[in-house]
């Protein structure tokens, strides 16, 4: 069959109407003036002109905003790359210019051949956004799950390596914390608080372009030394490749995936290619990362006045000889800031990303690839360079029935860093110690008297990560109403750790020689498939439109560790080679399996678009349970009423939009490690008579079942004014039970524990607060605010014997997970100088069980962020204040005893001294004070060191300027500074309140400036 497109074949129009016109000879009789008038207007059509023009936002080009006669439904054209379009029309039509995001506007024709337009981004449009909820798609409006999303809009502006920072104060019911300010670290996140007792049963399901991804950390946790946890897979996603972010909160939402859905689901989309010119991008920024903030701290007289202090106290009058910073072996005179010595360093960031993408109606690709190298504020060369390409290619055919899609990623890291933290030795260093460098450039050991610090950057810590991803899409729709589809994935990773010690980290004079040195080696590597087969029926009917998913998954996974030690080498030059060691020790072997399957299927109900019901279910299968536990079955329900499309809401002009949901539903947890149901047994790695034998490394249990989780919420969506005030507020209530975690076991069992399910239960329960609002919209000016305000309760409703149980001293019932039991300090002994506590029940004495019963909560009391966005003409300014209202372990608990060989915070110096002092710290000892000594073990353990920590952060901040496009020709130019962490307000005294990692680098402030052209 022929189609004619007028796309393509407006040339014809003008012979068409000469054709016409030859079909009405000329003749000499006179006619009548009215009678050809009444002929002309019947037959002859309106002329048709050509007009054309350039669509932009203000600043930039608009690509693919559809252009329309108003009232003639097969003439239009889309924008190219530039903006441009060209359309055949009559002279007095009207044209229409559509975008997602912007107000549509008419123009009349009034016989112009050429119309500029600038469109103006409307705010108020997002309910028609589609929203990914994993297995499908929903519009915004018609939603009855819980579900937050951010976009490349919000990620882009913002300087950060690992996507999880991206996220950080944007999101309710989204609580997320930097684990370490060392690049190439990790981060802690929690979806509504935590649900397991077990502190690894509590991580999301992360799905990536449709495929699962395992975010369980990688390494053997023997090598990364210097990061507070083993390192995080997430590190391996580049945030400028990332399209959207959905996290997924309720049973509604999170149900259709079973088992994995418990925790939450957070679904990372990454870019695709469009349609249009071929379009290239590259950005190239730089910066700089430094510690946000220092402690005060004792200078060297005020330390060596407190060392004197406390030898006198403690009735000492001939300092020892191991008292180097008092004796006269070093200079008492000499003072360093071991803060900016060892952590006040700059770390150097420089990026380049680059993509280019494009393509025709039918396919669209997009290749990209990035570059990011990070140094440390450490005074050594440790480095952190990361590697990624990322490609896409899309294609439909012409009849739009087969769609396929192939998305690829490989990430390569190099990860050089110390093998320690250096955080607490800058914190505790004597201000009065040597120089770190001798006159001849060596490290300074002062003969034999001074612990260089710098002794553990020689040899160091290396990790190299090699991780591909790669998913495809395809889909077939058989008719109007059906459509078959699967998704299929595939990802590998790649970790290989060393941490060498070789012996000149020693001290020369102890000649210690290479046969002292030593090597880690460790490898670990995940391989994941999966297959997706789904069919998808969806039908329109009178009043009711009837969606309907089924569809099926096929998992494994398998992982396997190899980690190394050896000791003993001929030569430092031989360390990295562990075949040259004397002795090899294995420390680590295993591989492991895990599958899984499932049936999951939704129902949606939606009639007259204003009762809309939602039923998910699925049945899952997995191998890390025993046979009749292996398979289990969860679903939830969701329900919206639309109420604003209801008649009588005319009465309300005000209320452009309204809805109430809720949702009800059961999810699970399989978060235990595979074979936990199994009698395991593993090498003794010990010879016996020339052999090797086995050693049982874990109980048989195959009783235990999946924990599962039930989920509650209610919300309300309410918008006026056109949606140009927007909120949304929700409450849940969700109950976590059936806990898979260890029950204790008898010593003389030869183990501590076995794996089993608990009658604990756990609640979560809180509510949600989203305001959206368009302060200000004209085409110069606009302005756009969101807040986010999360008020979340974690409770321990049930546990049996507890008080009998190894985590009695853990939990209390009718209390958060997230405690600590500790002593109740009541001040310093106005006599004798020594700390006090609450004797709970008093017999006089001090005991864990008695005594330590002090609960203090970690959870935050609630916590949000606050982000503007503002365009003015070429300019644009976005940023974002996160704040947490908590509790977090104060400054003190980073340092020891006052009066020791250890420095100390300025707030020491307001210590006791004589009888009838009133003072915040106690005696000054070195430790001969027993007394002391044990007061102050108790002081660290009490709730002295636990204290108010809420902040409010400038936590990320952009500002954009977009050249104009007369100024580059064939060119798009915008210049960018970014910041991250910039400025911190709080009482809290301490390195950094949101951090909860003691003894390790808090996050860096980092401040960038870059380039982005398009062409």
């Amino acid at each position: 069959m022929n189609i004619f497109s007028f796309y393509k074949g407006w040339p014809a129009i003008p012979l068409l109407l000469g054709i016409c016109l030859c079909d009405f000879p000329a003749h000499a009789a006179t006619i009548n003036p009215s009678a050809f008038a009444t002929v002309t207007k019947k037959i002859i059509p309106q002329q048709q002109v050509q007009i054309s023009g350039t669509v932009t936002d203000g600043t930039n080009p608009l690509a693919g905003v559809t252009i329309s006669i108003k009232g003639k439904a097969t003439a239009g054209t889309i924008s190219d790359f530039n903006g441009n379009y060209m359309l055949t029309a009559s002279a007095d039509d009207i044209v229409v210019f559509s975008f997602m995001g912007f107000l549509t506007i008419t123009e009349s024709i009034n016989g112009r051949k050429t119309i500029n337009i600038q469109l103006q981004e409307d705010a108020t449009q997002l309910q028609e956004v589609k929203i990914n909820a994993g297995y499908y798609s929903v519009k915004e409006s018609e939603r009855t799950g819980s579900i937050a999303k951010i976009t490349s809009k919000d990620i882009e502006n913002q300087p950060v390596t690992n996507v999880l920072a991206a996220m950080q104060g944007r999101m309710a019911g989204v609580n997320i914390t930097q684990t370490t300010g060392t690049p190439g670290g990790g981060f802690s996140v929690q979806i509504r608080g935590l649900n397991s007792v077990r502190a690894a049963g509590n991580n999301p399901l992360y799905f990536i372009d449709g495929i699962p991804y395992s975010t369980d950390a990688i390494g053997s946790g023997q090598n990364a030394t210097g990061f507070p946890s083993r390192l995080s897979p997430l590190n391996s996603i580049n945030p400028d490749q990332i399209d959207s972010i959905e996290v997924l909160k309720d049973a509604d939402a999170t149900a259709i995936y079973g088992s994995r859905g418990a925790n939450g689901v957070v679904l990372i989309t990454t870019k695709k290619g469009k349609q249009g010119k071929t379009k290239f991008t590259t950005n190239l920024s730089t910066g700089a990362g430094s510690v946000t903030r220092f402690i005060d701290l004792v200078n060297t007289e005020q330390y060596i006045a407190m060392r004197k202090e406390a030898f006198v106290n403690d009735g000492i009058t001939q300092y020892p000889a191991a008292a180097y910073d008092i004796n006269g072996t070093w200079n008492q005179t000499r003072y360093t800031n071991w803060q900016k010595a060892l952590l006040g360093g700059t770390s150097l960031i420089s990026e380049l990303q680059s993509s280019v993408s494009g393509g025709s109606a039918q396919t669209q690709f997009l290749m990209s690839g990035n570059f990011n190298k990070q140094t440390t504020i450490y005074p050594g060369d440790f480095v952190y360079k990361k590697a990624n390409v990322h490609l896409n290619i899309n294609h439909e055919s012409e009849d739009k029935k087969f769609h396929t899609s192939f998305t690829a990623g490989y990430t390569l890291q190099d990860n050089h860093q110390s093998r320690i933290d250096l955080n607490t030795t800058a914190l505790q260093l004597a201000p009065n110690a040597p120089a770190l460098y001798g006159e001849n450039g060596e490290l300074n050991w002062e003969n034999s008297t001074f612990n260089n610090p710098l002794a553990n950057f020689v040899g160091g810590y290396n990790a190299k990560t090699h991780d591909l991803l790669a998913s495809s899409l395809l889909s077939y729709r058989i008719s109007e109403a059906f459509e078959i589809r699967s998704n299929f994935g595939y990802s590998t990773i790649y970790n290989d750790e060393v941490n060498g010690l070789p012996s000149t980290m020693f001290d020369p004079a102890s000649e210690t020689g290479p046969e002292f040195s030593t090597l880690i080696v460790g490898r670990n590597t995940r391989k994941t498939w999966i297959a997706e087969p789904q069919i998808n029926w969806k039908r329109q009917f009178k009043n009711i439109g009837v969606d309907v998913l089924v569809g099926s998954t096929f998992q494994s996974q398998t992982s396997a560790q190899l980690v190394q030690f050896g000791q003993g080498f001929s030569s430092n030059s031989l360390l990295y080679n562990i075949a040259s060691a004397t002795t090899i020790t294995i420390f680590a072997n295993d591989e492991t399996q895990y599958k899984y399957q499932a049936l999951f299927g939704r129902l949606n109900l939606n009639w007259k678009e204003r009762y809309i019901v939602n039923l998910t279910g699925r049945r899952d299968g997995s191998s890390r349970f025993g046979a009749g536990k292996q398979y289990a079955n969860f679903g939830a329900v969701g329900a919206a009423w639309l109420f604003s499309k209801e008649h009588f809401m005319g009465l309300f002009p005000i209320l452009s939009f309204g809805k109430i949901r809720a949702s009800y539903g059961v999810t699970g947890n399989d978060q235990i490690g595979d074979y936990q149901f199994l009698d395991t047994y593993g090498s003794t790695g010990v010879n016996y008579g020339g052999t090797i034998g086995l050693q049982p490394t874990r109980l048989y249990n195959p009783a235990f079942g999946w924990e599962t989780n039930k989920k509650f919420e209610v919300a309300l969506e309410v918008g006026f004014f056109k949606d140009r005030f927007f909120l949304t507020a929700g409450w849940y209530n969700n109950r976590s039970s059936n806990q898979l975690t260890g029950m204790p076991l008898p010593g003389t069992t030869g183990f501590t524990v076995l794996q089993s399910n608990l009658d604990a239960e756990v609640e979560n329960k809180g509510t949600e607060f989203t305001l959206r609002t368009v302060n200000l919209e004209n085409s110069v000016l606009t302005w756009s605010t969101n807040l986010n305000l999360t008020f979340e309760k974690n409770t321990l409703l049930e546990y049996p014997d507890l008080d009998t149980s190894t985590f009695r001293n853990t939990y209390v019932i009718g209390e958060p997970l997230n405690i600590k039991k500790v002593y109740h300090f009541t001040g310093v002994d106005p006599q004798t100088g020594i700390y006090t506590f609450e004797d709970k029940n008093g017999d006089g004495l001090y005991t864990t069980k008695d005594d330590k019963t002090e609960v203090r909560d970690f959870n935050p009391e609630f916590y949000g962020g606050l982000q503007n966005t503002v365009k003015y003409k070429h300019w644009q300014l976005d940023f974002l204040f996160q704040f947490v209202k908590q509790l977090n372990y104060n400054g003190d608990a980073a340092y020891t005893l006052p009066g020791s060989m250890f420095n100390q915070p300025v707030s020491a110096l307001d210590h006791w001294q004589q009888p009838g002092d009133i003072a915040s710290h106690q005696i000054y000892t070195d430790g001969s004070n027993a007394a002391a000594v044990v007061a102050y073990d108790r002081y660290l353990a009490s709730d002295a060191v636990i204290s108010d920590a809420s902040y409010i952060r400038l936590k990320n901040i952009s500002i954009a300027y977009d050249l104009p496009e007369k100024t580059l020709k064939n060119m798009r130019c915008r210049i960018f500074m970014e910041g991250q962490n910039v400025l911190t307000f709080t009482k809290y005294q301490g390195a950094d309140p949101e951090f909860k990692s003691v003894g390790y680098l808090p996050p860096l402030r980092i401040l960038t400036a870059g380039l982005q052209f398009t062409f």
